[in-house]
């Protein structure tokens, strides 16, 4: 049995190899991929909330951008990394981050 692998793409914006610099774990990556959607989908609900005042819109809306937000910091716990944001409040009072994800060390083959 195969499994398909998600692959990021090549980046040759200095925003998109950032960011992929920055998610380079497999599953770091996917939990991205699959948390990013429901993040934005969530933000863009809450006008149709506003225009509408339905407390069920609210609480998808809600559902949605805190699950998509959770996938993506449990990618960065998966990576070892904070999240974006996590690093700006820590560079603002001056506490240690972590950017980047180490290197992982080299398989031994044999």
């Amino acid at each position: 049995m195969s499994f398909a692998v998600i692959e990021p793409p090549g980046a040759d914006h200095p925003l998109v190899s950032h960011w992929l610099e920055r998610h380079r774990h497999p599953a770091s990556f996917a939990l991205h991929m699959v948390g990013i959607p429901p993040t934005i989908l969530g933000v863009l609900l809450m006008p149709v909330y506003l225009l509408l005042l339905s407390p069920p819109i609210f609480f998808f809306a809600l559902g949605l951008f805190l699950g998509g937000y959770l996938l993506q910091f449990a990618g960065h716990w998966v990576e070892g990394t904070d999240p974006g944001e996590v690093i700006v409040f820590k560079r603002w009072l001056g506490l240690p981050y972590v950017e980047f994800p180490q290197p992982r060390p080299a398989r031994a083959r044999g």
